[in-house]
């Protein structure tokens, strides 16, 4: 099994949340900030918009417009102008706080949720739904009984949706029809019941790597669960992306839960063989 180091690219973050490389920079979602903000490759940050009800998701339509998670009043909003509206509110339909998302490429979103009556403190997890919502704003319940559905991926032919379940140790897929709707509900992969499965991205061989929750460290699998690669990090892990000019720097998202700092994340980067592929 091969092992990576990373370097750190930037720090002072609080919670960051899905990553996306767009527009040559990577986007985020500060949580304990409330904000969205971007970052060049050399670790130059801006703030884009606040979110004050935590930001999580990240998407853009086909037109270029912002989609962003708003997540503990379970909507969707969108950025048009530099001014956000909301697309849809997800609060009767969103058994949980709403969490990642992804927007495939007719700009559809896909939006996981913490689940039923779910205490993380706790550990206790309700049952969740990714829902569906159009670009119009329509939305509709795609799929059901998920054990927090986390971060997602679409295939770039569009056919496959893969989404963490991160308290069920396992990735799950999905078929896509032609009018966005989910079928053929399957495990890709079961993990270890020590790797719980959070952020996640997915390169061209098919392969997804995926943050593991609550420990420092990001893995590389394959179909099936067969782990090729591990990445050893300063903080825990929280998600991923691939990115840069080749779309092949993994960016990965830390913190540190137990820091007394409102500004203990970490923005760590590592160049891998395989390039990124697919949705977001």
């Amino acid at each position: 099994m091969m092992q990576l180091q990373t370097r750190l690219l930037l720090s002072g973050l609080g919670f960051g949340e899905s990553p996306r490389w767009h527009q040559n920079k990577l986007w985020l979602s500060d949580m304990s900030l409330r904000q969205v903000m971007a970052v060049d490759i050399n670790g130059k940050s801006e703030k884009i918009i606040e979110i004050p009800a935590q930001p999580s998701g990240l998407g853009w339509l086909p037109d270029g417009r912002l989609q962003v998670i708003s997540m503990t009043d379970r909507r969707l909003l969108r950025l048009d102008q530099g001014v956000l509206t909301e697309v849809a509110d997800l609060s009767g339909l969103a058994s949980g706080i709403c969490n990642d998302m992804v927007v495939d490429k007719v700009g559809r979103s896909y939006i996981g949720n913490f689940g039923l009556n779910t205490d993380l403190k706790q550990r206790r997890i309700g049952p969740a739904e990714i829902i569906l919502v159009t670009p119009e704003g329509k939305a509709q319940v795609a799929a059901t009984d998920l054990v927090f559905p986390n971060g997602t991926v679409i295939t770039p032919d569009g056919r496959e949706l893969i989404v963490a379940e991160t308290f069920a140790n396992r990735l799950t897929a999905f078929d896509i029809k032609p009018d966005g709707s989910l079928s053929k509900h399957r495990v890709w992969a079961e993990l270890d019941n020590n790797m719980l499965p959070d952020g996640i991205c997915l390169d061209a061989e098919g392969a997804i790597w995926t943050a593991i929750a609550f420990r420092p460290e990001v893995i590389r699998v394959k179909r099936g669960g067969e782990v090729t690669h591990r990445i050893n990090l300063s903080g825990q892990a929280i998600a991923c992306m691939l990115g840069g000019i080749d779309r092949r720097t993994l960016f990965i998202l830390t913190a540190e839960p137990r820091s007394k700092s409102r500004t203990a994340g970490q923005l760590e980067v590592v160049k891998v063989e395989v390039p990124g592929a697919g949705l977001p």
